[in-house]
């Protein structure tokens, strides 16, 4: 056990070096503000706080853990052997940054709170977050840093125990239009058909009376496909369906519809099913109840795991309604359109609610990467070089690489098969 003394404790500091300890290093840590207890401690032990007590290994602390609330901060990156890193410590400190302060801007999204101007659909922009601002968006940093400290106090403290975790792959697939044409109805396939006639999509209106004369089958829908492919591979997945009403911005199937219920039912026998979440869900508390409820009562079994619609997660409302509405788990905190580490963390962590200053009880899996965010890519060989580097990092700090796949992007034609993508991504990355 690593005791950590400092001259106040609070919840700020305790969530954060539990995260890096315990969840990520594997490692019992205590904490002490008692000089005395410090000193007759016998085992690996360490200083957080403005100045050493002796020649103990020492972390200099910044004042972010032990502030309340929000305040504009100077932040100016620097290099610790090739990781990048921020809030310098000083000469007297062991580590020359606050890694405590560092982690905690991060994992907490501090810089989500501070006034910004929302994308076309009320995100938080990738171009406003530091990570890529300072080109350490694809770094899992804070993993990174965790095991860069692990090294340190090693040295320090040879004998020095901790629990090794294990790398694991999870692939989500996300299903906000369970099909292209069929079970639309006959009013919104009549509208999607004149819409495809006024843009002169002659292909599109071909494949619509295709699938709906059954000569083929609809684009989207490829879930026993992607159900084959899972058996092949020991791996995580997870299909999250949109199960709400039609909106401007939610344009599934009817949750009514007989067909869309059996396919969600059938997919549920094989893989776990959760919700991915309406655009209106994510600030109406009521809605998001009642999507949790209805998708429960279909499969039978409650629902526990969300994704937000468009990835729209707003720190701290929507997590707060999460958490209000009995989620457990959320897999929204990445970007929609930049592979990377939103939070600087390939490791689950629990929100912290900065403007309650508490740790909230819903846990947040990062993802690495969207489909959407390969698109622009030209061929599978820059993707897989891209993807290669990113899963080395996650793998060499045993973290979760989570990537999310769309049943429409999987079916749609575009200039690489990805459907074919895919599989090479289960096949490559899985181990």
């Amino acid at each position: 056990m690593l005791l950590i003394f400092t001259h106040k404790i609070t919840n700020r500091l305790t969530y954060t070096a539990k995260q890096l300890f315990e969840k990520i290093l594997g490692m019992e840590i205590t904490f002490t503000t008692k000089v005395e207890d410090f000193i007759k401690h016998s085992g690996p032990k360490m200083t957080y706080s403005k100045q050493p007590l002796q020649n103990e290994f020492f972390i200099r602390s910044n004042d972010l853990l032990f502030e309340q609330g929000i305040n504009d901060l100077d932040i100016k990156v620097m290099d610790w052997e090739g990781v990048p890193c921020f809030f310098s410590a000083g000469d007297k400190s062991t580590l020359p940054f606050d890694i405590f302060s560092a982690s905690f801007f991060l994992l907490s999204r501090y810089e989500e709170y501070l006034p910004h101007v929302k994308d076309s659909v009320g995100r938080f922009p990738v171009k406003e977050s530091i990570a890529y601002q300072n080109k350490f968006l694809e770094l899992p940093v804070v993993d990174l840093w965790a095991f860069k400290l692990l090294d340190a106090l090693k040295q320090r403290f040879p004998d020095l125990e901790h629990k090794e975790k294990s790398y694991r792959f999870s692939s989500i697939i996300n299903v906000t239009t369970s099909h292209a044409f069929a079970m639309r109805g006959l009013a919104r396939t009549l509208g999607g058909f004149f819409l495809d006639l006024g843009n002169f999509k002659f292909r599109s209106i071909l494949d619509r009376f295709s699938v709906l004369l059954g000569l083929k089958k609809d684009p989207f829908d490829n879930f026993y496909e992607l159900i084959d492919i899972h058996k092949k591979f020991p791996i995580k997945t997870m299909f999250f369906f949109q199960f709400a009403k039609h909106s401007a911005h939610d344009k599934n199937v009817s949750t009514n519809h007989n067909k869309f219920r059996y396919l969600i039912k059938s997919v549920a026998d094989y893989s776990e099913v959760s919700l991915s979440t309406s655009f209106l869900s994510s600030t109406d508390k009521t809605v998001l109840k009642e999507e949790k409820k209805q998708l429960g009562n279909l499969i039978n079994r409650p629902i526990s795991y969300s994704r937000l619609r468009y990835n729209r997660v707003n720190v701290p409302a929507t997590y707060r309604n999460l958490v209000e509405t009995e989620f457990t788990d959320d897999f929204s905190m990445g970007y929609t359109h930049e592979v990377g580490f939103r939070a600087g963390t390939c490791t689950p962590f629990h929100f912290y609610d900065i403007n309650m200053e508490v740790r909230q009880p819903l846990r947040v899996h990062p993802f690495a990467v969207h489909d959407y965010a390969l698109v622009n890519y030209r061929d599978k060989e820059e993707i897989f070089e891209k993807m290669d580097k990113m899963y080395r990092m996650v793998k060499q700090v045993k973290g979760d690489f989570i990537v999310v796949f769309s049943n429409e992007l999987l079916g749609g034609k575009q200039h690489l098969d990805w459907m074919e993508l895919y599989q090479s991504f289960l096949k490559r990355y899985y181990v």
